[in-house]
């Protein structure tokens, strides 16, 4: 072979190496490309599920950002299907709420309620209710709250329901006396709801009156104000197989009006001051001086303490050696069987007798005459007034 064509050929095998590394670079480097697009894919997928920044504060509207960006930017890791969460537990458990401090409830996630964007487009009025668990006990409700499913008749009784955990105590130091109220999840002023066992619960009259009631107002005003509409889930929280709820998880956003009118999402203790509650049965004690943010008690001496339980005998009993209660007292309420004429208040759910001046001064939206048995109307959780002692 000649130089020329040795040289030809050389050269043409350089070009043909030099073609083939850079072809081979190319396709190194569309494959890096391509594994690093999937793994930026996969983290990013690994964030959805994740529970909201649990944080506190005051019981305010929050006006100072776009609540739709505010509440989208919330609830961006909530990428559930519609009201998924009606049959879900809350995204809070006790162990990311702050323990009892002395208010009856606490902010949750900035006060920003977690809905769900699927769920923030609900127009029409519904009310859902999630079904008992193995133990009977009650799920998450959820309510588009309006006009149409607000109450146009008196209330109806609930005595027959028995919530989980449910037990008759009584104690001087309860407002009412009585401890436990069979509390509405969705209020009834909210949703016309009577005996339904879906929606009642064993609570406290301190998380009733103190914890849930003002909610429940603030809605149920500003629907009747503006015949808009408030969408609106209230979760009972268990710890394990306890029968009686530690708190409920109350959520509320105006719709219409994108939360400028009621927002807020709160966690309310079932706790009652000065009696100790074992949540697991709803058995309790009364003990002067517990500190339920402590779970300690002033008094050492044990035996000044008295299980209350369902018997009759019992809730007659002393409560303490130190402070007895008087049994003609007690046996008063419990055989009362006059049928009387009250006033009720059904916002406040205080009962008072016609000439009472809370009752005069009442107002006519709230007021309402009832005759019947005193027993009956504390067996519907109201409680008479302290001025005039109906």
């Amino acid at each position: 072979m000649s130089s020329k064509g040795r040289t030809s050929s050389k050269n043409s095998s350089k070009k043909s190496s030099f073609q083939f590394s850079w072809k081979s670079f190319l396709i190194l480097l569309v494959v890096l490309l391509i594994f690093a697009l999937s793994r930026a894919k996969t983290t990013e997928n690994s964030s959805v599920g994740k529970s909201p920044q649990q944080t506190s504060g005051s019981h305010t509207k929050t006006s100072e950002v776009n609540r739709d960006d505010q509440i989208l930017a919330s609830n961006k890791d909530s990428k559930t299907d519609k009201f998924k969460q009606t049959t879900d537990k809350s995204n809070h458990t006790l162990s990311n709420i702050p323990a009892f401090s002395g208010s009856p409830y606490v902010v949750l996630n900035n006060n920003v309620p977690e809905f769900t964007k699927e769920e923030l487009k609900a127009t029409e009025s519904f009310e859902k209710y999630a079904e008992l668990d193995s133990l009977g006990r009650c799920g998450v409700t959820i309510a588009n709250v309006g006009r149409d499913i607000m109450p146009q008749d008196k209330r109806g009784s609930i005595g027959s329901v028995k919530p989980t955990g449910w037990q008759t105590a009584k104690y001087d130091s309860v407002d009412g006396k009585f401890l436990y109220n069979r509390c509405h999840l969705i209020g009834y002023q909210l949703s016309a709801e009577n005996a339904n066992p879906k929606n009642l619960i064993t609570g406290t009259r301190y998380l009733n009156v103190e914890g849930m009631l003002p909610f429940e107002n603030l809605v149920a005003d500003y629907v009747k104000e503006t015949g808009n509409h408030v969408l609106y889930r209230v979760t009972p929280i268990f710890k394990g197989d306890n029968l009686v709820a530690n708190g409920v998880q109350m959520e509320a956003m105006s719709l219409e009006d994108k939360g400028e009118g009621v927002l807020f999402n709160v966690y309310c203790y079932n706790i009652q001051p000065n009696v100790k509650i074992d949540y697991k049965t709803g058995l309790s004690e009364e003990a002067l001086g517990y500190n339920a943010a402590t779970s300690k008690t002033k008094h050492s001496n044990k035996k000044q303490i008295k299980t209350k339980t369902s018997s009759a005998k019992n809730s007659n009993k002393a409560t303490s050696k130190g402070n007895k209660t008087s049994k003609n007292k007690l046996k008063k309420t419990d055989d009362d069987s006059d049928v009387n004429i009250y006033v009720l208040n059904t916002k406040t759910h205080k009962f008072h007798t016609p000439d009472c001046p809370s009752a005069i001064d009442m107002q006519t939206s709230c007021r309402e005459e009832y005759t019947g048995k005193r027993s009956s109307l504390i067996d519907e959780d109201y409680s008479p007034c302290s001025k005039c002692n109906p």
